[in-house]
């Protein structure tokens, strides 16, 4: 066996590891699979316990930024057994605190934290291990890891429902072992290779717009130097069509919110080698790996994106961002709350269809939709990928037009909530929420990467990963004081509802309208870029004269 053939098979065996350590880290998405039962045994309302699973989701969507930088620092490796402890340190306090009856809710939003810190931290260095192991073929490359994250829910649910059948605490324990188990094996094996031949600059054919295997080898000094600059890497997926120039592919939760710059360098044809600290740079993808969210782009507008570079305090005098801002902090907001509270609603139509029921069966049963919802949620990224390309480049409409899909989609999950009393049907509400969350998550960051340029897509990505953590908390807390208004506390302290639909009833009418706001302001941005759009073709024309 030759020198390449071991560092192909190595590079194979990599991008394994990466795919296995991703597995282990979108597992916040499962928490409605455990929540309800784990809320019964603790004595907590619904609004603690949305608590609980709103800290999971802080830690994976809050954090994107620093731990970009972390990982483009010190590299992919070390970013992965930090991720691993947290993740171990996370679900373990909260498997002991359901086999002890009790436990204090701040430390366990602290813990629940950590969970999604952790799976952020492995997250990125999963991606970002992947897209540096095969510069020529990143979207592939990168497509099992967001493909693994997605369906992370999924995974867990399935093992679960098989092996431990009803059982919240041997439940809590597989995602304690399971997580931090297949991260940390996945470490020996995840490892950034060199590349089998050394890049050399050639000339441009256009200036600022070159092929990704126009690179040349430079000193790891030159290498870490830029790698410090503070810019996270975000693995995104790449656009087959190399032809173009350009390559996208994240969250979630994410992203983890990791951006691969390489615009700003391409004019002089100089690319580093990759290396554990290199930043995810090249001219033909721009990658990007977004908080605890499995992201599969489409292409951006290369042009416009490159012509365009609005950050900072620039961004924030922008409409257009804050109304892109809106968008998803509703629409999040609106997936997010069903994500958490799919347990719940489960809980409240089968016991009021069935008094009988016993627990064994609820536990099934919500395992059962998590597992759709993260099925619907993969599909949905894949979706609108191709959706807007098809958008774009045939039907030459705007990319945002996605976002009123996804509008679309959730207004229907809504109503079908809020009339759905028969829990054999509730598979629409959870199946109709996964899909327009995938939708939304798919493709906005190439709406942002062509609304405000592709050189600030990090920072700008960062801060409209903070819109979800705002409406999240809003709509899932209104979740809980609703549930918690309509249910009983019976003699042993323990809080429940039976009211079936009108446990959460309220809760969806306020999202529905959430939904139609979204849908406006939506159609307004449409509007207001095709604005915008005329004004810069006839200042262009102008220009030429």
């Amino acid at each position: 066996m030759t020198k390449s053939d071991r560092v192909y098979n190595a590079r194979i065996v990599s991008s394994v590891a990466a795919t296995v350590i991703s597995l282990a880290c979108g597992t916040n998405y499962v928490y409605s699979a455990w929540a309800p039962q784990f809320a019964d045994k603790l004595l907590l309302s619904a609004t603690e316990s949305n608590l609980i699973g709103l800290a999971g989701n802080l830690g994976m969507y809050s954090m994107g930024v620093p731990v970009g930088m972390f990982v483009d620092s010190k590299g992919p490796r070390p970013a992965v057994i930090v991720g691993s402890i947290l993740l171990g340190l996370g679900y373990y306090p909260l498997h002991q605190a359901y086999d002890a009856g009790h436990g204090s809710v701040p430390w366990m939003c602290f813990v629940s934290y950590l969970t999604g810190l952790g799976g952020c931290m492995a997250f990125a260095a999963a991606v970002k291990t992947s897209a540096l192991n095969w510069p020529h073929h990143r979207g592939t490359a990168t497509a099992f890891p967001l493909a693994a994250f997605g369906l992370s829910a999924f995974f867990f649910a399935l093992i679960g429902s098989i092996f431990f059948p009803g059982s919240p605490s041997k439940f809590l324990m597989l995602l304690a072992y399971g997580t931090f188990g297949l991260t940390f094996v996945g470490f020996f094996f995840l490892r950034v290779l060199p590349p089998h031949s050394p890049y050399h600059a050639v000339p441009d054919a256009e200036p600022g717009l070159t092929d990704s295997r126009q690179l040349r080898r430079t000193a790891s000094e030159e290498s870490k130097a830029r790698a410090g600059r503070g810019h996270p890497a975000e693995p995104e997926q790449e656009q087959e069509d190399e032809a173009s120039g350009i390559g996208d592919t994240p969250s979630d939760p994410s992203g983890t919110t990791r951006v691969v710059e390489a615009a700003e360098e391409a004019a002089s044809g100089n690319r580093d080698g990759a290396d554990e600290t290199s930043s995810l740079l090249s001219q033909s993808t721009q990658s990007s790996s977004l908080p605890g969210e499995v992201l599969v782009q489409s292409s951006v507008d290369m042009d416009r994106s490159h012509r365009v570079d609005i950050r900072g305090i620039n961004l924030m005098k922008n409409i257009e961002f804050w109304q892109l801002f809106t968008i998803m902090g509703i629409l999040s907001g609106i997936g997010l709350m069903t994500i958490n509270n799919i347990g719940n609603d489960v809980t409240a139509l089968w016991k009021h269809y069935d008094d009988s029921i016993d627990d064994k069966t609820l536990v099934l049963r919500q395992q059962l939709h998590v597992s759709i919802l993260s099925i619907g949620s993969f599909s949905g990224r894949l979706l609108s990928g191709v959706g807007s390309d098809f958008l774009v480049k045939v039907l030459h409409a705007s990319r945002v037009w996605c976002l009123v899909i996804a509008s679309g989609i959730f207004s229907i999950a809504q109503i079908c909530a809020l009339n759905i009393t028969n829990p054999h049907l509730l598979g629409f509400v959870s199946g109709f929420s996964g899909l327009g969350y995938g939708f939304l998550f798919g493709v906005f960051p190439s709406i942002v990467a062509e609304s405000f340029g592709i050189h600030g897509l990090s920072q700008n990505w960062g801060f409209m990963t903070l819109s979800p953590v705002i409406s999240s908390n809003i709509f899932n807390l209104f979740y809980g004081t609703v549930f918690d208004a309509h249910s009983i506390i019976d003699k042993d302290g323990v809080s429940s509802c039976t009211e079936g639909l009108n446990c959460y009833w309220a809760a969806y009418v306020v999202t529905l309208c959430a939904c139609g706001l979204g849908l406006v302001v939506t159609l307004w941005v449409i509007w207001h870029q095709r604005k915008t759009r005329l004004a810069e073709s006839a200042a262009k024309g102008r220009a030429r004269e």
